[in-house]
């Protein structure tokens, strides 16, 4: 007898062998009765009740059989390959219960399994994609000061070295183009270090005020010829201890505020802020510059990324500051995340510890 498999969909084995064996039973005792009827005009109940017995028990135990044997044995197969793909190596395999609904508990395995393989397909993809830009970005980045220094030694050996008025500045640019192949090279090994784990912070007790206004002296040189004001709204009187990686610490803070400077506009302004947020100190860096596109936001923190290619190469950048920036807060447990606006400026904000 065929099953309605919608309808039995929410039956186990067990319940669909009752069924079906009692389906059986009651079509045969009807096809007896009318054929008793209608041949000998009586019903002989005694022997009507030893066949419907003996053919429900028949059925059933057939049913079952052709369920476990032909049936479930290859649906019990499906459920532990995919429970096995799932679970973790040594793991022992899921036994399947035949008093439930297989068929429902299969399907729903199917289902979840089916979707992870999608999700992990589509991750696949993505991560090759991103694999692909990483390495053009990488070997573009290398190839520029690659090829200035080889141009740069080339016209020294053709006669250069001895014009006294271009062999010292192109020696000084071919050192200038090895230095920004060195940082590269050592910002992807911090990364790198970040990502594996196996750089390690030197968590202490500090005074962040104190060292926001050393980074500002810093690049107070480089501020000063974009005629952009960098500002400090803190107590001068007041002490704020934090607790983390001082020198982490001041490579973040250098890169905001060098990124505020390199974007900014003449006569700008940057400001830092701190602000007290129970647990952290809050520290904003907000300049009121270039501004960044909302489609861009998102993929600002990664390996490479340019909101505007030839500007950023201009201003000598390798694209890698912010990376680092984002694998040292996330190395300190924070956050960092950034608000901006085309032609209004931007606001980056990250939090660290109390101390």
């Amino acid at each position: 007898m065929a099953i309605n498999t919608n309808f039995t969909r929410n039956f186990s084995p067990n319940t669909w062998t009752l069924i079906n064996s009692v389906a059986i039973v009651i079509v045969l005792t009807i096809l007896y009765i009318i054929s008793a009827l209608i041949l000998h005009n009586h019903i002989q109940i005694f022997p009507l009740l030893i066949t419907d017995t003996g053919v429900f028990l028949l059925s059933y135990f057939i049913y079952r059989y052709i369920l476990e044997k032909f049936i479930y044995s290859k649906i019990k197969l499906i459920f532990k390959t995919i429970h096995t793909l799932k679970s973790p190596k040594g793991a022992k395999p899921k036994e399947i219960d035949l008093r439930q609904d297989i068929i429902a508990n299969v399907n729903n395995e199917v289902l979840i399994w089916a979707q992870d393989k999608k999700e992990e397909i589509e991750e696949l993809k993505k991560m090759e994609s991103y694999r692909r830009e990483f390495l053009g970005n990488v070997s573009h980045e290398l190839k520029t000061p690659l090829f200035n220094i080889q141009g740069y030694v080339m016209t020294l050996l053709d006669g250069g070295l001895a014009d006294a008025t271009i062999n010292v500045e192109y020696l000084q640019r071919t050192k200038k183009n090895i230095e920004r192949m060195i940082s590269i090279i050592e910002d992807l090994e911090s990364i790198s270090r970040f990502e594996t784990g196996e750089l390690q912070l030197e968590m202490k007790k500090f005074e962040i005020v104190g060292l926001i206004r050393e980074v500002i002296e810093f690049l107070e040189v480089k501020a000063h010829k974009k005629k952009i004001k960098l500002r400090l709204k803190a107590d001068p009187d007041k002490q704020i201890f934090v607790e983390g990686d001082k020198e982490r610490i001041r490579q973040v803070l250098i890169n905001l505020i060098d990124n505020s400077i390199k974007y900014g506009n003449e006569d700008g302004d940057t400001k830092i802020s701190i602000f007290d947020m129970d647990e952290n100190f809050l520290i904003e860096i907000t300049d009121n510059g270039i501004g960044i596109d909302s489609k861009d936001i998102p993929r600002l923190f990664e390996r490479f990324y340019r909101v505007d290619k030839s500007r950023s190469r201009e201003q000598g950048g390798s694209g890698l500051g912010l990376a680092i920036v984002k694998h040292i807060i996330e190395a300190h447990d924070q956050t960092i995340n950034v608000r901006s606006t085309v032609g209004v400026g931007t606001t980056f904000a990250f939090t660290i510890k109390k101390g």
